[in-house]
């Protein structure tokens, strides 16, 4: 049985976790996946930007929804870099991502966070196993 985009959409929009961090996603079809996250008072360091875990957590996720909406597997992160470029403390964020490698087994991404002026937020890149059953 072939697995549709529209399930593997409905997989992270019913993750309790995907749920608490409050992700959105915007667009999700295969090889175009962007998500959105409304900056809450929950999601702020001590600093009172946007705590670098959240960078983490949305590019993450945006890496591994693109891959799986092309795969149409599960895939797991074996890797993660993230580049915190800028801070922020209020608004909405957007994240995309892009295939750098697909190979059978493993693949190589790389994922952006921008705010609503375009800004560059963060930038990451994943190293991530494609299970293939």
């Amino acid at each position: 049985m072939a697995i549709l985009v529209r399930d593997i959409r409905e997989s992270f929009e019913s993750s309790p976790f995907y749920n608490h961090m409050g992700i959105e996603i915007l667009h999700f079809e295969e090889n175009t996946v962007k998500i959105k996250l409304s900056i809450k008072e929950h999601v702020l360091n001590a600093n009172g930007t946007l705590h670098g875990g959240v960078h983490a957590t949305m590019l993450d996720f945006i890496q591994g929804m693109l891959l799986r909406s092309i795969t149409k597997t599960r895939c797991a992160t074996m890797n993660l870099n993230v580049q915190y470029l800028a801070a922020i403390s209020e608004g909405d964020i957007f994240a995309e991502a892009n295939v750098l490698q697909l190979g059978y087994k493993v693949a190589f991404m790389e994922g952006e966070i921008r705010d609503s002026d375009r800004r560059i937020l963060a930038k990451g890149t994943g190293t991530f196993k494609v299970i293939r059953d």
